[in-house]
């Protein structure tokens, strides 16, 4: 906590279209008015924060979503003395485009509950180590989402479900071929030559499960063998491409319902005890 009543977190993530992750608690900060060079995604998770966008006032509250595009003078002061608590996510014109600027001008309270949400998920995934797969795929679900609040569809009744198989298969193979290593979506982009969120849209039709977790369970699949072949899980994690310990127990657990550790020491008796049930 600073003097001035502020407590902030701050970070650039190694996830290519964000440019940075900014958390704040703010009680007496007002901003002035200034401009950005991309685009700020913004959700207020306690007071309200009154700003002008191009000579209109508006207002950022708990149940919006706010975006503010690049270039565009905004202010922003606490509605109350409590202050004001902000998430916002700096993004650049290869998340989204120039063309969605004059929507984003006339429109930026944004009041979507899955919108919310997903950015909200984001945030997670982008407070967590060792998890940038997931938020790339969470960021092109974002991204779609955005889309279609600010450039919706002629026809908004009728929806298209189709899939591209042909790519979601590259894809898996793509990931299969590099799930110890790793690779993010920016590069399976450019390999396949195809759009990171069209990439993750059909992937997600095609299996039932965005590329994150499908490369999670693979990988949990992977740590549950060597733990069985007796190997330290400290390297077990590492090697199958986990970044720590840590980062694979709390998937394992996730996914098994039992840490790793007592998977290991289960392994020893488990034919013992799979008799006592019979």
């Amino acid at each position: 906590m600073d003097p001035h009543g502020a407590q902030i977190a701050a970070w650039a993530p190694a996830v290519e279209g964000i440019t940075e992750v900014f958390h704040a608690d703010f009680v007496g900060h007002a901003y002035p008015k200034h401009t950005h060079d991309q685009w700020s995604l913004m959700l207020v998770d306690r007071g309200t924060i009154a700003y002008d966008l191009d000579h209109r006032a508006r207002g950022a509250a708990p149940e919006i979503v706010t975006l503010l595009p690049p270039g565009i003078a905004h202010d922003g002061v606490p509605v109350t003395e409590a202050g004001f608590r902000q998430r916002i996510l700096y993004l650049d014109t290869s998340v989204l485009g120039e063309d969605l600027v004059g929507p984003a001008v006339d429109g930026p309270e944004i009041r979507d509950p899955l919108l919310r949400h997903r950015v909200d998920q984001l945030h997670c995934a982008l407070s967590r180590r060792g998890e940038s797969l997931e938020a790339e795929s969470r960021l092109g679900f974002l991204g779609e989402r955005l889309n279609e609040i600010l450039k919706p569809v002629a026809h908004p009744g009728i929806h298209t479900q189709s899939v591209d198989k042909r790519v979601a298969e590259q894809l898996r193979d793509l990931l299969d071929s590099r799930l110890t290593t790793g690779i993010t979506m920016r590069e399976a982009s450019n390999i396949l030559q195809v759009n990171p969120t069209y990439l993750i849209k059909n992937f997600a039709r095609h299996l039932g499960l965005p590329p994150h977790k499908y490369v999670t369970g693979r990988r949990v699949d992977l740590a549950r063998r060597g733990i069985l072949a007796g190997r330290d899980l400290a390297d077990v994690a590492v090697e199958v491409g986990f970044h720590d310990q840590s980062h694979l127990s709390r998937h394992f657990v996730k996914h098994l319902g039992t840490p790793p550790g007592m998977y290991a020491k289960s392994s020893a008796r488990g034919f013992e005890v799979a008799q006592g049930w019979r």
